[in-house]
């Protein structure tokens, strides 16, 4: 169980918003789950990439822990996969983003049905740095055993805030390109299940 409870998603993260029945731990379903992000290059080129390996937990008390392995970029393109994975993220020093937040009393307890709309902040961890981060969802409790968390508004990540910049730079010149936009909106929608 503690084992469980270490592992992670992100996003972000990641990141979500989830209400549950308090008595029960929940684990993020891989296969229902998506997170996306956007890029912008020379100023009007804008592509929609994902992460294809994201865990999350949250326990019975309302802590939520989602982690994404950066290595799982995906970008449709397997040397800007790479390339994002050495030259921006340094997968091999940091391998994962984690997202860590304690849920608002009011997104937790729903009942099967019930819809709620809120913020979530916490604290995303990328690169080696924590830089506190807010996520708008919206939180469905489908039954007694599936939640499913979307964003309502995409979180900006900005590259600068987590030592990104120099391998956005680096991302630029060896691709060619004129520009590579700094601030990324992240998407996501997931399913949580007892």
């Amino acid at each position: 169980m503690m084992a469980n409870r270490t592992r992670a998603l992100s996003a972000a993260l990641m990141a979500t918003a989830i209400a549950l029945p308090a008595s029960a731990d929940w684990r993020l379903d891989e296969a229902s789950s998506a997170l996306h992000f956007l890029s912008t290059k020379n100023a009007q080129v804008t592509e929609v990439h994902s992460f294809d390996s994201f865990t999350g937990n949250l326990s019975d008390d309302g802590k939520l822990r989602v982690a994404v392995d950066l290595a799982s970029v995906n970008t449709a393109i397997d040397i800007r996969n790479k390339r994002m994975q050495e030259m921006l993220f340094n997968i091999k020093t940091f391998s994962e983003a984690t997202f860590e937040a304690s849920l608002p009393k009011t997104m937790q307890n729903l009942k099967k049905g019930q819809v709620v709309s809120g913020k979530v902040d916490g604290i995303l961890t990328l690169h080696g740095k924590a830089v506190p981060t807010s996520f708008s969802v919206t939180a469905s409790a489908v039954d007694d055993e599936r939640l499913t968390v979307s964003t309502t508004a995409p979180t900006l990540i900005k590259a600068e805030s987590f030592g990104l910049a120099e391998g956005v730079a680096a991302l630029q010149k060896i691709a060619g390109l004129n520009s590579i936009t700094t601030t990324v909106p992240v998407t996501f929608s997931v399913t949580f299940k007892q």
